[in-house]
């Protein structure tokens, strides 16, 4: 790849990073525009914006890459720092994480607790939270509930890390679109001297290049890629449809009371059948943006097909098109309980009733659909 026309032979590489330079794709690890290639030091603009405007930007990693990078962290002696978004628990956490770091100890920083209805009773999210990291076999020093957005519980964050990390690295670890970067950048202000030069990071084995940011004792904060995972419907869609699938503010629930035989629509992008059980109340926790559709489970079919991408959106028609083909998926509410309906990336649906249901849920082929104990 040529950057410079006086240096056609030469492969550029960023002064704060190490990572090669391209001009090519500002969303791929090393962009610079071509602009910039004259200033000295060179550096890419994810540690431009880190140096000169405290911002971390949502560079992405597959999974493959991602697999080898944790495998790397568990030869290290460091804090992990793992954010997963509470709007998409079970979609955002990592799975096997613990397999991977070692005896690294980590720390889980559960993000957004802002978008949750405001009468929430946050112990009470907590302790699910702990159960269901629990039985997700994955062990963890300490749980902290925030909102890096909103500033809430963020003082907790910081302190955890403190009392965790006894002086050793930092590696803060996610998946896409869970605020690392938020969180990243408040680490930031709160640990690093602005002024110091980011250094090199590029470990034998990988082809991976990660940004170590110099604390004031020595030690680094390191972030990490944000990894994508496939089965969540935020990274299926276009950026334009990604703001109305993720809620900028508190949710309002939406309940519906449904007779058997009954669907909601959610756009084109999920379905909801109640196909058998008594009369009952069903919650919908999705971003406001995401308008719902009621009809007869019999007419379902010819009502997506007659107005998908049209009143039925989002997406629109030519973004439904690229999206894998909606599969179904059975679920049975047990008697006895609340329990929830997880879609990764939309939110969840909450059965209010302990009577027990019949659901068939369709999204795109590959989302995540869990069943699970009721959040709230």
């Amino acid at each position: 790849m040529t950057l410079d026309r006086e240096q056609p032979q030469e492969e550029l590489y960023c002064s704060g990073c190490g990572v090669r330079l391209q001009t090519e794709d500002a969303q791929k690890l090393g962009y610079v525009p071509a602009s910039a290639l004259t200033r000295t030091p060179l550096i890419c603009q994810r540690c431009f914006r880190i140096k000169n405007y405290n911002e971390s930007s949502s560079i992405t990693l597959n999974q493959d890459d991602f697999l080898r990078l944790l495998t790397h962290v568990g030869s290290t002696e460091s804090l992990v720092v793992n954010i997963v978004d509470l709007f998409d628990f079970e979609g955002s956490m990592i799975s096997g994480l613990a397999r991977f770091v070692g005896k690294n100890p980590i720390v889980l920083v559960v993000n957004k607790i802002d978008l949750l209805p405001k009468v929430t009773n946050y112990n009470r999210i907590l302790n699910w939270v702990q159960r269901q990291v629990k039985e997700a076999g994955l062990r963890v020093v300490e749980v902290v509930l925030c909102s890096a957005k909103k500033n809430m519980g963020f003082e907790r964050v910081i302190e955890a890390i403190e009392e965790h990390r006894k002086g050793r690295d930092i590696y803060v670890v996610g998946a896409t679109n869970v605020g690392k970067s938020t969180l990243i950048n408040r680490l930031i202000r709160d640990y690093s001297d602005l002024d110091a030069e980011l250094t090199t990071s590029q470990y034998p084995g990988t082809t991976l290049d990660l940004v170590r940011i110099p604390m004031d004792d020595g030690s680094s904060i390191i972030d990490t890629p944000g990894i994508v995972y496939k089965h969540r419907m935020t990274e299926l869609v276009g950026k334009k449809d990604l703001m109305k699938l993720m809620p900028d503010k508190p949710v309002k629930p939406l309940v519906f009371q449904l007779n058997e035989r009954q669907t909601v629509f959610f756009g084109s992008l999920a379905r909801f059948d109640f196909v058998q059980g008594e009369r009952q109340s069903f919650t919908f926790y999705v971003s406001n943006a995401l308008k719902a559709h009621r009809t007869k489970l019999e007419k379902a079919d010819a009502l997506y097909e007659e107005h998908k991408g049209g009143i039925l959106s989002p997406p629109a028609l030519e973004e439904l098109e690229l999206l894998p083909a909606l599969t179904k998926h059975a679920i049975r509410i047990p008697k006895g309980k609340p329990m929830d309906v997880s879609i990764s990336g939309i939110g969840w649906i909450k059965a209010n009733s302990e009577a027990g249901a019949d659901l068939v849920i369709h999204v795109p082929k590959g989302v995540k659909v869990a069943l699970r104990e009721s959040l709230i």
